[in-house]
């Protein structure tokens, strides 16, 4: 079987399935487990927190930045599945040496949906990656419109400050659900000083709970700078993660608009 990856190369996995798979990338091995792939997955970063027992249980091949190459040749993979954004070209470069490397390049939600269906008929789960796909579908359909989109600044960084902008797939995520990103002029993750936000009209700002672990307290730091714009905490997997996560993302967001929904009402 031949397969060509989100970033055009073209891999030649044989006729039979993969046996021994290793992932590079979070939300993609928690995918893997949802097709059903326990055995065949053999390797994970120790950021693949989801699910927890193969969190606890499989061999962790490094971070996603930072590879074990010994460890990776170890498990004598024949297929690794990586990401053009979450990976460092130098470490994708050189396993592509020696073994078939899928990799995946997401910035909107079907680029997410597109990697889905391809990694399913790769690991010949196909069947049920359309599954996944279909109910996804659904709970983005059930989201609520809110008219006018509410003005929202993402962040997920403090010192700097630093926002989600446009290219990026939370700003897709963000905007296919229903909301405006404030910093969609802006290109990928720019730094967003607060003392800027004074002269913008935000509806909201969200705290990401990752890759920086936004509290209570920065709310409270951020409200006194910005009275008239409502400050919410958010899981920041439910905004990030592709894959199967989507499914509980889109359901999340969706009892999102409506919590911001009724804040807006109330605030008028």
């Amino acid at each position: 079987m031949e397969s060509t990856d989100q970033m055009n190369n073209t891999i030649d996995l044989g006729s039979t399935a993969p046996q021994r798979i290793i992932s590079l990338v979070p939300s993609q091995t928690e995918f893997l487990y949802d097709l059903g792939l326990s055995d065949e997955v053999v390797g994970i970063t120790k950021f693949c927190v989801h699910p927890k027992q193969w969190f606890k249980n499989k061999t962790r091949v490094g971070g996603t930045k930072k590879i074990k190459k010994d460890v990776i040749h170890s498990l004598e993979p024949d297929l690794i599945i990586g990401n053009k954004e979450e990976n460092t070209r130098d470490d994708i470069e050189y396993l592509q040496q020696y073994y078939p490397v899928w990799m995946s390049d997401i910035v909107t939600v079907e680029d997410a949906l597109d990697m889905m269906i391809e990694l399913g008929r790769v690991t010949h789960k196909e069947k049920i990656a359309e599954d996944w796909i279909k109910r996804i579908k659904e709970e983005k359909n059930n989201i609520g419109q809110i008219s006018p989109r509410p003005h929202v600044g993402y962040y997920i960084w403090r010192n700097p400050w630093m926002a989600v902008g446009k290219n990026t797939y939370i700003h897709e995520f963000l905007e296919s659900c229903g909301f405006q990103n404030a910093f969609s002029e802006f290109n990928r993750y720019p730094e967003m000083p607060i003392e800027k936000l004074k002269n913008r009209k935000l509806d909201f700002i969200f705290l990401s709970s990752e890759p920086f672990p936004f509290k209570e307290k920065h709310i409270t730091e951020l409200q006194a700078l910005l009275p008239d714009t409502q400050i919410k905490l958010v899981d920041g997997e439910m905004f990030s993660w592709y894959g199967s996560r989507m499914k509980k993302g889109f359901r999340y967001v969706g009892k999102l608009v409506e919590e911001c929904e009724k804040e807006i009402e109330n605030f008028k």
